[in-house]
């Protein structure tokens, strides 16, 4: 097979250079621990062959797209006592988004979309900025939020890490590293103080200590078949995406 146009650790000059890019794609994952199954790299598997698949559907629609190179780490500040977590600061993320961005007008590229696989992963302010700053089009895409009927369709346990639903992903994508019989439970402890439970208020997970096996949510009903489905939805909906905002001209809002 010839390199990959649409995967920039592949592509080459003359490629892009024939062809460049009008939309750029940086997934962006999280190291940490995933239960006692899952591997550290979860997040990064999941938003890599996300983004991968999602762009080879947009790319055969006729959509110039560049996948990035994945950023690996994320924000783990409340899983910073576990082994090996490694954690960006909000500083840190801001500037690397600064300068993914900077680099990117300068090619005449000023869409972008950030594929986000790591709930503790918040951009919104980071968005705003770099998008005030440098007058691209910044686009988040939180994979796990999307196409929520076939969550609820595929799915039968409620989480939100190292899940039915992250497991079921890793059982379709990488099967040879889920250790599915020595998972944990995946209970959450609740906190104690009861005004923090209600809507609108939020403070921080103490992760070792909320969630004792490092999961939240019960992997047990995770299969590969339901992590197959699960991903085909989402990549036909990111590649939607990817399509819609090639097709995209100055002065469609939000494109301005």
């Amino acid at each position: 097979m010839p390199p990959r146009p649409y995967l920039l650790m592949e592509a080459n000059h003359k490629q892009l250079t024939a062809s460049p890019p009008q939309v750029a794609i940086l997934p962006w994952g999280a190291t940490e621990a995933h239960n006692y199954h899952l591997p550290y790299g979860t997040d990064v598997i999941e938003a890599t062959q996300l983004a991968e698949r999602a762009a080879e559907l947009a790319h055969q629609r006729g959509a110039r797209v560049a996948v990035l190179p994945t950023i690996p780490f994320g924000n783990d500040e409340q899983q910073l006592d576990q082994a090996c977590t490694i954690s960006f600061t909000t500083a840190t993320a801001a500037a690397i988004l600064d300068d993914v961005a900077r680099s990117l007008v300068r090619q005449h590229i000023d869409r972008l979309v950030i594929l986000n696989a790591h709930g503790g992963n918040q951009f919104q302010p980071l968005v705003r900025d770099a998008q005030s700053k440098h007058g691209l089009l910044i686009v988040v895409a939180n994979f796990y939020e999307m196409v929520p009927d076939a969550k609820r369709k595929i799915f039968e346990l409620p989480g939100d890490h190292a899940d039915e639903l992250e497991t079921s992903l890793l059982l379709h994508l990488r099967p040879e590293v889920v250790e599915l019989p020595q998972a944990g439970p995946g209970r959450r402890t609740p906190f104690a103080i009861k005004g923090l439970v209600q809507p609108g208020v939020w403070t921080p997970r103490p992760w070792s200590k909320s969630h004792p096996d490092t999961g939240s949510g019960d992997p047990s009903r995770a299969t590969a078949d339901k992590g197959e489905r699960y991903f085909d939805a989402i990549t036909a909906a990111l590649a939607e995406l990817f399509v819609d905002l090639a097709s995209a001209t100055k002065g469609q809002l939000p494109y301005v």
